[in-house]
């Protein structure tokens, strides 16, 4: 029997984090050379989820979503941001 994605990547990588049935609030594309960095704001979460892809992504605003991510921060304009760093995102 196969172990499903979320479980191996959680078995290989003891930081990541996984979360099902999130709501999307909020999705933002934008073009960064030749990714777009996608912005997820989930209900009942004041820190952004980003991830990349090569093409321009569904909206996902009123969804509900599978997330394994990893906490990260930024520096942005010369403050300290929290953020979420998106490993695998699934409709849920």
């Amino acid at each position: 029997m196969a172990i499903p994605e979320p479980e191996r990547l959680l078995k290989k990588h003891p930081a990541l984090i996984h979360s099902e049935m999130l709501e999307v609030i909020s999705h933002v594309q934008r073009e960064e050379g030749e990714w777009f960095i996608n912005t997820l704001m989930i209900e009942g979460c004041e820190v952004p989820f980003k991830y990349r892809r090569k093409q321009c992504y569904k909206n996902l605003q009123g969804r509900r979503v599978n997330l394994t991510y990893y906490p990260s921060t930024e520096i942005v304009a010369g403050f300290e941001m929290e953020n979420m760093v998106v490993v695998r995102i699934k409709v849920a």
